[in-house]
């Protein structure tokens, strides 16, 4: 059983192979979460013969670092398994006893290699696409012709539009809407984390409580009315005052914005490139074919290729089927 893990900032994702396996749990690093012990539990669950391992965890705030939290995240992955452990970077594997400490290029090139996974899988087995993945935080969009395009870190995909940061679930509800419109008010979002864009997704039945996976802003429950309450707040309000049609028109115009913001940064990647179609994945999945469909463009599902556990965890399954047939593993 060869096991793939996608160890994120807000999630840890795994999934094996051939596809029998997919889990995702919610473990915030900077909570200082038992990633180890979760690792362990699921080392002793599975029994994997190999590990194969992406990180973009390394970007939380509890670390001085990017490579402070890349040597810490190897380090638990490491201790976790009782098999071979092998790192995704933007230029293929490395197992933990090839990277030196001392060597910072080499390091680095495991940051955020989630979405090179990924790419790589799919120039392999689609072929030319704009491959879409929409999690809880965040939205990559990777151009692939013959081979992925992007740029290799977070930071110059953020400036060339590569990576959208706002996600489906954990988006701070003013980043997304700054002004809404309300009883004939024009009302500017407060600039505090009040509510996210998982309170009005559930408000408006978009998901389901099973899919509101993170923490609230308020560190209360997850219930429509606590959505609708959160949702007030975010322009100052209780909901008394604006009532749910006013709770409700915020949900629907941070919604709308969302996807707009979506479209837009597709549309950018899909002229620049002059790709004829789109690749969706993750739990925002839904979302992008939407944009799509506006754009008038093809979307393959990769949850009707793969199944929807999959899609869920995508990277975790792509690294896993990269390591089944790459040379430092099958040597």
């Amino acid at each position: 059983m060869i096991l793939g893990l996608d160890i994120g900032g807000a999630n840890t994702k795994a999934a094996s192979a051939d596809g029998k396996y997919a889990k995702s749990v919610y473990l915030p690093l900077w909570k200082n979460s038992p990633l180890e012990k979760v690792l362990k539990r699921i080392n002793a669950e599975q029994k994997p013969e190999a590990v194969a391992v992406v990180i973009t965890g390394e970007l939380a705030d509890c670390f001085s670092s990017k490579r402070e939290g890349l040597e810490s995240i190897m380090a638990v992955a490491c201790r976790a398994f009782s098999c071979p452990v092998y790192f995704w970077g933007h230029a293929g594997f490395a197992g933990n006893d090839m990277i030196k400490p001392t060597d910072t290029t080499e390091i680095m090139d495991i940051a955020a290699a989630n979405w090179s996974a990924s790419a790589a899988l799919l120039a392999r087995e689609i072929g030319d696409c704009l491959f879409v993945d929409m999690g809880s935080t965040t939205t990559d969009l990777i151009p692939i012709r013959a081979r992925p395009l992007a740029a290799k870190t977070d930071f110059l995909r953020l400036a060339s539009g590569e990576l959208v940061y706002t996600g489906l679930l954990r988006t701070g509800l003013a980043c997304i809407l700054p002004v809404a419109r309300i009883q004939g008010h024009h009302v500017p979002l407060a600039p505090e984390l009040f509510a996210t864009i998982a309170d009005a997704r559930l408000a408006l039945g978009q998901i389901d409580l099973d899919r509101y996976t993170c923490d609230t802003a308020d560190g209360k429950d997850k219930g429509r009315s606590s959505s609708l309450r959160r949702l007030a707040r975010s322009v100052c309000a209780d909901l008394e005052e604006i009532g749910e049609s006013g709770a409700l028109a915020i949900a629907e115009q941070a919604c709308a914005e969302q996807k707009r913001t979506l479209t837009a940064a597709m549309e950018w990647q899909i002229e620049r490139h002059g790709l004829e179609r789109v690749a969706a994945a993750g739990i925002g999945e839904w979302l992008i074919a939407e944009a799509a469909n506006t754009l008038g463009m093809e979307c393959i599902l990769l949850s009707e290729l793969y199944g929807s556990r999959i899609s869920d965890v995508f990277p975790a399954y792509a690294v896993a089927r990269l390591l089944e047939t790459d040379p430092v593993f099958i040597h």
